[in-house]
């Protein structure tokens, strides 16, 4: 029987719909959440994905901007601009599109945004807190992938999670947060990887797989357990003549083999992918509470 499909648009929409009630609140005391998005050359995928996250903030009715900049820009350029934002108090999250070029250093610049104006998640004081467990803005892709799973009820705690990537924005956040002692958590964690011997085998021992490597399609049926959930966080594309665009979009995992083993998975594109852009509206609108000690307003 092929596996239940988990609706990345489904569950993004129902936070969504959460968010405007916080949002309402806020508005009512005067203030808007607010996002500022700095673009960096002329990369087609990164503007898209400005312009889904501008489209998102229009749509609950926060204030986004965003501020094109080109490729020629300097690191100290960039900094400038992100200490600007930092001072903005209709700014509340700051996120700098990757990748950038080849010229900035991406941590120094990640470093020089307020922790809690960093919506990404990716500022070191945010991925500390999230380590032990504290409070913080955690990664988008990763709480969205724990949002999923809440939502059709599928509880790690005392499941084996394998997860196939070690990257610091998917693989070794999620691993960290389904670790945790919590709610959603208390999972048995395995990260794999290129250097992994005997893959398959590992893969085949998780109730949950995670596949977040960024090459299509390389997790096949015989890597899956019998009735595991698969989480494909891939997005790449592959070359198709018969599309218009002349190629199309598939995961880390072979989707037309896996759905007939696993008992849940997501689509490549409809799952994850939607549920990034929802953690980051929800990312701006915790910000923007904490940043006006909402709870003491």
């Amino acid at each position: 029987m092929p596996a239940q499909l988990i609706d990345g648009k489904e569950v993004a929409a129902s936070i969504l719909n959460e968010l405007k009630v916080r949002i309402e609140k806020l508005q009512s005391k005067g203030i808007t959440p607010g996002l500022a998005a700095v673009l960096i050359g002329d990369d087609p995928a990164s503007a898209t994905y400005v312009k889904a996250k501008a489209k998102a903030c229009k749509k609950l009715g926060l204030y986004s901007e965003v501020i094109k900049e080109p490729a020629t820009l300097t690191q100290e350029e960039l900094v400038r601009i992100v200490h600007k934002l930092n001072e903005d108090d209709k700014i509340h999250g700051i996120l700098v599109q990757s990748p950038l070029p080849e010229h900035i250093d991406e941590l120094s610049v990640t470093l020089n945004i307020k922790p809690d104006k960093d919506v990404d998640g990716f500022h070191p004081f945010n991925v500390g807190m999230m380590l032990i467990g504290r409070p913080s803005l955690l990664p988008c892709t990763p709480h969205g992938i724990i949002k999923l799973l809440a939502y059709y009820n599928i509880d790690p705690s005392g499941k084996e999670v394998v997860v196939v990537g070690r990257s610091n924005i998917v693989g070794k956040p999620v691993a960290v947060m389904l670790a945790q002692k919590a709610e959603m958590a208390n999972a048995t964690v395995t990260i794999a990887h290129s250097r992994t011997k005997n893959l398959p085998e590992v893969t085949r021992r998780a109730d949950i797989l995670i596949a977040a490597i960024g090459s299509p399609q390389v997790i096949h049926a015989d890597m899956v357990k019998e009735g595991a959930v698969v989480i494909d966080v891939g997005v790449n594309r592959v070359e198709d003549a018969n599309t218009k665009k002349g190629y199309r979009l598939v995961g880390d995992v072979d989707f037309e083999e896996c759905v007939e083993k696993a008992s849940y998975i997501t689509p490549v594109p409809g799952g994850v992918g939607p549920m990034t852009i929802a953690m980051l509206m929800s990312n701006t609108v915790t910000a923007s509470e904490t940043q006006n000690v909402f709870h003491k307003v």
